[in-house]
């Protein structure tokens, strides 16, 4: 076995946990070809890892302050609200919403702040002309878990420069962001946050079957693995917004499983579905299944196409039964025309957030996590690669019924 060294070239899948007011977090992140010697890890994570073999996992609690920068007051502070959105050298922005995220060269006439700053900073108040700002880390003041898992470990032969990366600013790049600010909902809910490009309505859309698959093959495994932990032989399943394919494990024995989608051909394709329902959810919220039916409710790369998320969320409970999951995931595509305008507008994991509001707001399920998977190679089979180096991010948001 290769024992980690200052000359190895290692494989790890980190995994940060953490908590908010309102849910329970984790947030996954593969690193291939991570160069001990060159690249960063704070002292106590580089200590822990040193001398580790493929399989081995290292567990670190993270106190707050300790890797990810502390809470600082200061960095909460007023600006007046015409600095926002007006920086001659960006295009003018929306008006900000409390809760939500914006990149800091959003701002002028701030002191070190330029117009290409990407890093966010979230708006947590407006009154009287003044706009609260908070600069700090989205997860600045969280006590964290943070798992290493040990892959593929190589000796390196030679060093032959690049670049330095910093594995945990890398890994807790947007983590954080789908959390409340202490707790206090996100203004989410515009006036046109549910306006789509393409109003028509969507039967028009779909009128032709699409046989695609909208995520890789190693993000539609995860989508699989991450159902897999919640569905098991013999169980009721609904699969809602269904297609052609349902991502359940080809081993699982489900008892049912319903599918409900928007076209008949691609829903007879799909050879899981033991029911198949056509309906269009925009127009007709109310399931055709009597209330405690389903042990399990998935939803897979099409929350961001319901206009009235938040009676569908309710209408899911209903047919849940008591302590039944409600699973929800999602990537970084979308049809534009269709998917409802705030969605569009969000970072990937505010988008998790936004989902988490669906749930609170639907005031039927507790137990709320959030999930995230990312840095996954993009498979070699893929008609994307080698323009995208990574596999679609997969992200997941889950609750119990009351």
């Amino acid at each position: 076995m290769n024992a980690i060294d200052l000359d190895s070239l290692i494989d790890i899948i980190f995994s940060l946990r953490w908590k908010s007011a309102s849910a329970h977090h984790t947030d996954c992140y593969q690193a291939n070809g991570v160069n001990i010697w060159r690249d960063y890890f704070p002292p106590t994570i580089l200590a822990s890892v040193l001398g580790k073999g493929s399989g081995e996992r290292v567990d670190l609690q993270l106190k707050a302050g300790e890797s990810i920068p502390g809470y600082d007051p200061k960095r909460m502070f007023s600006v007046r609200s015409t600095q926002f959105g007006n920086n001659p050298e960006r295009p003018k922005a929306s008006p900000a919403h409390i809760g939500r995220f914006y990149p800091q060269g959003l701002l002028s006439g701030l002191s070190g702040v330029y117009s290409a700053n990407v890093l966010p900073f979230r708006c947590v108040g407006m009154r009287n002309g003044d706009m609260t700002v908070d600069f700090n880390h989205p997860l600045a003041g969280k006590d964290l878990q943070l798992s290493c898992l040990i892959g593929k470990v190589e000796k390196k032969t030679v060093e032959r420069g690049g670049t330095s990366i910093d594995w945990i600013e890398t890994i807790a790049d947007g983590p954080g962001m789908q959390a409340r600010w202490q707790d206090q909902a996100t203004d989410y809910f515009t006036a046109d946050a549910f306006t789509r490009q393409d109003e028509q309505p969507d039967e028009r859309f779909y009128e032709s079957p699409r046989f695609v698959q909208h995520i890789d093959d190693t993000a539609a495994e995860m989508v699989r693995n991450t159902y897999g932990r919640f569905l098991a032989d013999g169980m009721h399943v609904l699969d809602l917004m269904s297609s052609w394919q349902s991502h359940v494990p080809e081993s699982l024995q489900l008892e049912t499983l319903a599918g409900i989608g928007l076209n008949p051909e691609e829903l007879k394709r799909n050879r899981r579905l033991t029911d198949r329902s056509v309906q269009d959810l925009n127009r007709n919220r109310l399931l055709p299944y009597a209330s405690d039916t389903f042990e399990v409710v998935l939803n897979t790369v099409s929350v961001e196409y319901l206009t009235d998320p938040i009676a569908v969320f309710r209408e899911v409970a209903r047919v849940l039964r008591p302590g039944g999951h409600f699973v929800v995931t999602f990537s970084n595509r979308w049809f534009p025309t269709k998917a409802v305008k705030i969605w569009q507008e969000l970072h990937d994991f505010e988008r998790m957030g936004l989902v988490l509001e669906y749930f609170s707001r639907s005031d039927a399920f507790t137990n709320l996590h959030t999930y995230s998977i990312r840095g996954l190679p993009r498979p070699h089979t893929d008609k994307y690669y080698p323009e995208l180096r990574f596999s679609d991010p997969v992200f997941a948001v889950w609750g119990q019924r009351r």
